[in-house]
């Protein structure tokens, strides 16, 4: 089920069964109140359609413009105001070194900044099942180090033979940028 946007559900030409009209032009000087014929045969000879702008006054207000191009730049606006933010990821390992720690801590402090949500991703190999708890004692150092900046979204657990961790970045800072 899809939900019908503004332009969606504006009356257009011959769906219009209201008549007198105010109608508007291409440039938006008013043309008076006319019946629905004239403003028609207005929009006929301009080659542009009549569009009900607003249904709820007396009388509607209609306006001459191209619908299709009127649909096509109003899609373009919603993709534009719908923020794109991807999750970003991060891949450890069990044995990762402090210094490495600080590093992909200092990356994903960056996309956390930029306003994206991070998984941290930390795969174990053979043997390394069984430094389950040092691998937890590594995510608490980087939960510690992105506090500032992230909070918690859903806590370190294991799936399988990976432990995930979300973060999500604080309204406040996402904000900024």
């Amino acid at each position: 089920m899809t939900i019908a946007t503004d332009s969606e559900r504006l009356r257009v030409n011959e769906q219009i069964r209201i008549s007198p009209l105010r109608v508007v032009d291409d440039e938006g000087n008013q043309l008076g109140v006319i019946d629905r014929e004239e403003a028609m045969r207005l929009a006929d000879e301009k080659g542009l359609d009549l569009v009900e702008v607003a249904p709820n006054v007396r009388p509607p207000v209609c306006r001459l413009m191209d619908y299709s191009k009127h649909r096509y730049r109003q899609s373009k606006k919603r993709q534009h105001s719908t923020k794109s933010l991807a999750i970003k990821e991060i891949r450890l390992r069990p044995k990762t070194d402090v210094h490495d720690l600080e590093v992909k801590g200092r990356k994903a402090r960056e996309f956390l900044q930029k306003g994206h949500k991070v998984l941290v991703n930390m795969l174990f190999r053979g043997r390394e099942m069984a430094h389950v708890d040092f691998a937890q004692q590594n995510m608490k150092t980087l939960i510690e180090q992105l506090a500032d900046v992230a909070k918690v979204e859903s806590p370190p657990r294991m799936q399988g033979r990976r432990m995930n961790l979300m973060l999500a970045p604080l309204k406040a800072v996402a904000g900024t940028e």
